[in-house]
């Protein structure tokens, strides 16, 4: 076991001095770390077999952990290394073998400028209430942005700010907010239950970790209804995605009221995307949907599909479209126009954009 206590922790200092934002285990492969959105091969290193991946797995949960992940097949956790890096961490099963998936996650919790996202999310940060939404697929920054929101919050205003998550990512220094950081399975049964408490608990923002069910959305709604500021993530790729799984969650017959909530509660929802840099790392390309009345009566009347109109023509009112993002980034040399082009969403639109 020292001899593996050994191994993770060289493993996860090479993760931090290289910039990695993760490190895949899997039984026959080498130490893999993704740095900038490529893998990359420790090849000095040994190919893993399966008795390397679950001694790994034995070392790092905790016994409770190891029945929970023996009886459900992956287990999410987070894991201190040396009081200096934290990982989100994902063990599972595949094959009958263990595979282990580290995220890193920032000790500092950088500034919305230091992230390079538009300054129009500082506003997003000193309304009272509402439903605001951070979309995108996996490992693309949401929780990175969501947090320099909360702690934009925590250093400018004194609120009660509580945070849902599974597992808990970032760690807040409470400044002139009170911060209380809920882990669900750990501090809570689940998200709904977690929310369900909000009322009691003089909270002023809620942060949750993701909307992953009817009962998270329903009770995530009706706080944002009822005097919360509630941000959000959800796995989907635009504004009108968005708008329809929410709804589509709940049976038919909900969801005529569902549209007018929500119509009612909803803030924005940002897009975003990690874009790799000419030079190195990568950066966010956002799309931004703010709720006016045009895309209010959008959601109402069940045409989402024509959110991205209002978007297009909406700039003057901090709007901005993926490829319109995209193409600035372009202009300012800081991607080139091949990886743009691979994440636009209309080719022709995004070539026109370029010439202006």
């Amino acid at each position: 076991m020292l001899r593996t206590e050994q191994k993770i922790k060289n493993l996860l200092r090479i993760a931090a001095q290289r910039e990695a934002s993760d490190l895949h285990l899997v039984v026959g492969r080498y130490p893999t770390y993704r740095i900038d959105g490529k893998l990359y091969p420790l090849k000095e290193d040994a190919i893993l077999t399966p008795a390397a991946t679950r001694e790994i797995c034995d070392v790092i949960l905790n016994e409770e952990k190891k029945k929970q992940f023996e009886k459900e097949g992956q287990i999410d956790f987070s894991y201190n290394f040396e009081d200096k890096v934290r990982f989100r961490v994902n063990a599972f099963f595949q094959q009958g073998y263990t595979s282990v998936a580290f995220r890193l996650i920032s000790k500092e919790i950088r500034t919305l400028e230091e992230l390079g996202v538009p300054e129009t999310l500082y506003d997003f940060t000193r309304v009272s209430q509402g439903l605001f939404l951070m979309v995108g697929p996996v490992g693309h920054g949401k929780s990175t942005t969501l947090a320099a929101m909360i702690n934009e919050i925590n250093h400018n205003q004194e609120k009660h700010i509580l945070t849902i998550e599974d597992p808990i990512e970032y760690i807040y220094e409470q400044d002139r907010s009170i911060i209380n950081q809920r882990e669900v399975y750990q501090d809570t049964e689940s998200f709904q239950t977690a929310l369900k408490a909000v009322f009691r608990e003089d909270a002023n923002v809620v942060l949750i970790g993701e909307l992953r069910d009817l009962d998270t959305i329903s009770a995530a709604m009706t706080a944002a209804e009822t005097g919360h500021l509630i941000f959000g993530t959800l796995h989907t790729n635009d504004a009108p995605q968005t708008i329809d799984r929410i709804v589509d969650v709940f049976p038919a017959h909900q969801q005529n009221q569902v549209r007018a909530q929500l119509a009612s509660v909803l803030l924005a929802v940002v897009s975003q995307r990690l874009i790799p840099k000419i030079d190195k790392g990568r950066i966010p390309a956002v799309e931004i949907m703010i709720k006016n009345h045009a895309v209010e009566n959008l959601i109402r009347e069940n045409k989402s599909y024509q959110i991205g109109n209002v978007i297009e023509t909406s700039s003057q009112e901090g709007m901005v479209t993926m490829d319109r993002s995209l193409s600035d980034l372009v202009r300012r040399g800081l991607v080139s126009l091949e990886t743009a082009s691979s994440y636009s969403r209309d080719a022709k639109n995004f070539e026109t954009l370029l010439k202006y």
